[in-house]
């Protein structure tokens, strides 16, 4: 919206003074004028209505409420049809508060008869004038003084080169004499100009012109308040162009559009002013078009060669800048222009960086879910397989003692398995779905009891140092995931200084009083825990460092580094419900900024010891589980695990399959040790119908997704045990006799 500046009566130059002191000797002489009522009136609106029609400026007759009886050519080709409207709708193209405005004059004309004022918005300078010519008659002029006057708007640049102004609903605002001539009629909307629409900066378009269609090229301005300026360049309409523009390149050195002039072989013969800074370049001399701007993916010279052939058709090349410019990206149109001996080519630049940021983000954040994605779908597989292995290997190992020839074999296999699921457990973690074990925790002692692991970390030439907030806060994280982190980025600031010197952890409490906005992120205000981990290594270049938290992305040599760690803990800080920032200088080093939730405990009651009535299974050797796993492998292994616990064990290999067991009803269950996601019904869905008919069986569901996610809208199976996958011999038979021997009357369907 505009915003107007009153410029008051006093302060005006000697001339508007003039003007002023016109207006109100007027006024007085229509005020002393001997007419008759009626005659006075009809006279009044007649007087009104030719001093407006012949003035060459915008002007208006208004009744004393402020309804539009008269327009003039000025104010209809400026404004369009105006008669029947308000005023204030009207100017509301141009001000914030129009109605305020005239108000206000009107109230400061009324002593007088005649009111001057001064209006300065952010589209221009204007001068509003009113004479009162009776009770029920104004006049209002409106002067554009961005023409000629000290605001210096865009008409003074090229009042000899042909531009239009329209507003977003296309309505003509405003143009140059020179483009006022071109078409030869008043134009009040876009259409009445141009005959083929949408308009498109650096393209060809239709004009109507006076005597039929001419082909010109044009260039689109954005301007303020949802404004654009329209120019007509050298080109397809060269003809069109002021004799001094044809002349010399110079002519259009203060346009506000980026122009090249470029030859047949590419060398740039000129530019004007927008286009050297576009580009970052002083002078185009001994330049060519190569050296200024990336090619489109194949010889520039072929680039040319179509554009002048008119075979290219006008399309768009978006290329990027080269040496200090190699961020920007241009949007360029060649156009032919000159004569036959002179042929060149017109380059009509469009600055799209933001844009093309905007896109890069986008794709970004595309590939960033899709490799979450990958990353899930491939740890839960590989969590299937790890089962497998991993199982199978803990029975042998049951059959096998140290002494055995076998037995270092097997452990290699073991700890081989364990450090794979590790790696699987990174992938979740920067797919921000593997299983956190929250708690509260006091990050004081989670850095305590690493310090010792962290000094051997980083070595000796190495200094650790930790500086805590002594009233620090808590917060809830799996503390396990949680010194995964903090050993990453320890590593990473140790790699970052090459083994020798400082590296600093530092642990404060902060208060965000409104949310804070940074890299794509919106940090909501309250309280957290802020974790820094700093170091004076080498820093991070411009050019990596929108890719440091992406898998798989190092800078590292070969075989020193997976690149997992960063994306990793993003995962994990994320997951938590933190953020995670880094600031960094080449050459001075980096800061990792870490925001953690303060969590609030909450204080309650200590329940009474309560004396639970209801039964306890026998033993564990004596319950009968039905093991629903799609997986063979992992069926196996669990089918051996519990059996040799001494449990009945009843297998099924899809959820069907176990539904149909249960329609025996002398068959006695106790526990229902289920996988999630399975062909056909998944594990939620057909326990919540077997414990229909069965309400007290508990119930262990596996799975190698977290547990969030198999959420599926429905109730939650309330008393369930989760065991994630990849699990152990004893995580297995532990977790079903817990479930086992947990009062039966605690387990209840939602």
């Amino acid at each position: 919206m505009a915003i107007a500046v009153f410029l008051p009566l006093a302060s005006m130059q000697y001339g508007f003074t003039i003007c002023g002191g016109i207006l109100i000797c007027l006024a007085g002489f229509l005020k002393t004028s001997g007419f008759g009522a009626e005659q006075h009136n009809m006279r009044v609106w007649e007087t009104a209505r030719r001093m407006i029609a012949h003035d060459v400026g915008v002007g208006f007759v208004t009744d004393r409420a402020g309804v539009v009886q008269f327009a003039n050519a000025g104010a209809k080709d400026r404004f369009g049809e105006a008669q029947g409207r308000s005023l204030a709708a009207v100017f509301e193209v141009m001000l914030a508060n129009p109605a305020s405005v005239l108000s206000q004059v009107v109230s400061q004309g009324q002593e007088t008869g005649a009111q001057t004022e001064d209006i300065v918005t952010r589209g221009g300078h204007f001068r509003l004038r009113l004479l009162i010519m009776g009770d029920d008659c104004h006049m209002w002029w409106l002067d554009d003084l961005s023409y000629s006057g000290a605001v210096g708007g865009k008409y003074r640049h090229h009042r000899a080169f042909p531009m239009m102004t329209v507003a977003s609903d296309g309505r003509v605002l405003g143009m140059t004499d020179l483009f006022r001539a071109r078409v030869g009629f008043p134009v009040r909307s876009l259409d009445e100009a141009f005959e083929d629409l949408p308009l498109r900066s650096g393209q060809v378009h239709s004009l109507r012109g006076m005597d039929g269609p001419i082909p010109v090229v044009v260039a689109i301005i954005e301007g303020k308040d949802d404004t654009r300026d329209i120019y007509l360049l050298p080109g397809a309409g060269a003809s069109l162009m002021p004799p001094q523009l044809e002349a010399g390149w110079d002519a259009i050195e203060d346009l506000p559009v980026p122009l090249l002039k470029v030859a047949q072989d590419g060398a740039l013969l000129g530019a004007n002013r927008e286009a050297r800074q576009l580009l970052n370049i002083t002078s185009t001399k001994g330049r060519h078009l190569a050296d200024v701007l990336n090619d489109p993916g194949r010889p520039i010279n072929d680039w040319l060669s179509e554009a002048l052939s008119g075979h290219s058709g006008n399309v768009s090349q978006f290329l990027n800048g080269r040496g200090k410019k190699q961020d920007t990206f241009v949007q360029v149109t060649l156009n032919t222009a000159g004569a036959p001996d002179d042929l060149h080519l017109i380059a009509v630049l469009n600055d799209v960086t933001e844009l093309r940021s905007l896109e890069l983000q986008f794709v970004q954040s595309q590939k960033m879910q899709a490799i979450g994605q990958l990353a899930g779908g491939v740890a839960h597989d590989f969590n299937n397989l790890l089962t497998a292995i991993s199982g199978h290997c803990e029975l042998l190992l049951c059959n096998h003692d140290e002494h055995d020839q076998d037995y270092g074999d097997l452990i290699q296999i073991h700890q081989n398995t364990n450090r794979a699921a590790s790696l699987v457990g990174q992938l979740l973690a920067f797919s921000r779905k593997q299983n956190l074990q929250l708690e509260t925790i006091d990050l004081r002692d989670t850095l305590s009891d690493l310090t010792h692991l962290l000094n051997r970390l980083v070595g000796e030439k190495v200094t650790l140092t930790l500086d805590h907030d002594p009233q620090l806060a808590h917060i809830k994280a799996d503390k396990r995931q949680l010194e995964q982190v903090l050993m990453n980025l320890v590593v990473n600031a140790r790699d970052a200084m090459q083994g020798a010197g400082e590296i600093r952890v530092l642990t404060k409490n902060t208060k965000l009083t409104k949310a804070m906005h940074r890299d794509r992120a919106t940090v909501p205000a309250g309280e957290y825990v802020l974790v820094k981990v700093i170091d004076k290594g080498q820093g991070i270049s411009a050019d990596k460092l929108g890719k440091i938290f992406e898998p798989f992305f190092t800078t590292k040599r070969t075989g020193e580094g997976t690149g997992l760690g960063l994306s990793t803990a993003y995962g994990i800080v994320k997951q938590t419900g933190g953020f995670i920032f880094v600031d960094t200088v080449v050459g001075e080093g980096t800061t990792f900024s870490l925001f953690f939730p303060r969590h609030m405990a909450k204080e309650s009651p200590v329940p009474k010891p309560t004396v639970v009535t209801s039964p306890r299974i026998k033993t564990s050797a004596e319950g009968v589980v039905l093991l629903v796993e799609d997986e063979a492998p992992v069926r196996a292994f669990a089918t051996r695990a519990l059996r040799l616990r001494g449990y009945t064990v009843l297998e099924a290999d899809h959820a069907e399959a176990a539904l149909e067991m249960l329609e025996n009803e002398d068959l006695h269950v106790d526990i229902f040790v289920t996988d999630v996601i399975m062909p056909g019904l998944d594990g939620p869905t057909w326990v919540r119908q077997a414990l229909q008919s069965r309400p007290d069986t508990k119930v262990v569901f596996v799975s190698g997704y977290p547990e969030d996610a198999f959420d599926d809208g429905q109730p939650e199976v309330v008393g369930a045990a989760f065991l994630p996958k990849p699990f152990s011999l004893k995580d297995l038979t532990d977790t079903v006799q817990d479930q086992l021997l947990a009062p039966t009357d605690k387990v209840a369907t939602a």
